[in-house]
């Protein structure tokens, strides 16, 4: 995370917009580190080293959550990493495919404090993040709500 304690959200455009972590799906055969060094590397041309710890879990099971799916399963890993500027190997067209229009640095204060008509996913992005940076990586991931 870069800038020291920031999270790199895209904004995603499926009728309300919310900002999330980049990520995307498992393809079968894949592993959870295939699927996440994938996407980090299509999305915020970040190329992963390492194994890092999953830090939390996330299940929604609601009809209409996701566009064309009952619900999500996200998995969330804590990428440590040096200061750079995100811009993965999707192209404008690609992204807007995927309904992401807007990428940038979170720092913890803004998230807390954002009273924008954007949500986050998880909802309270703030309350999780701020308990993984004071207390690093959980043992086993957290289970996360909406």
């Amino acid at each position: 995370m870069r800038p020291p304690g920031s999270h790199v959200a895209w904004e995603h455009a499926h009728g309300e917009a919310v900002w999330a972590a980049p990520g995307g799906g498992v393809e079968r055969g894949e592993t959870l580190l295939g699927a996440l060094q994938g996407e980090l590397h299509e999305e915020v041309g970040l190329t992963l080293e390492g194994d890092p710890p999953q830090v939390w879990h996330q299940e929604v099971v609601a009809a209409g959550h996701a566009e064309g799916c009952d619900g999500v399963v996200n998995d969330y890993f804590l990428v440590r990493t040096a200061s750079f500027h995100p811009r993965g190997a999707m192209t404008d067209d690609q992204l807007a495919a995927e309904n992401l229009r807007g990428l940038r640095w979170w720092r913890p204060a803004e998230i807390a404090g954002h009273r924008g008509l954007e949500l986050f996913s998880p909802r309270d992005l703030a309350t999780p993040l701020a308990a993984l940076i004071a207390g690093g990586a959980p043992a086993a991931p957290v289970r996360l709500g909406l």
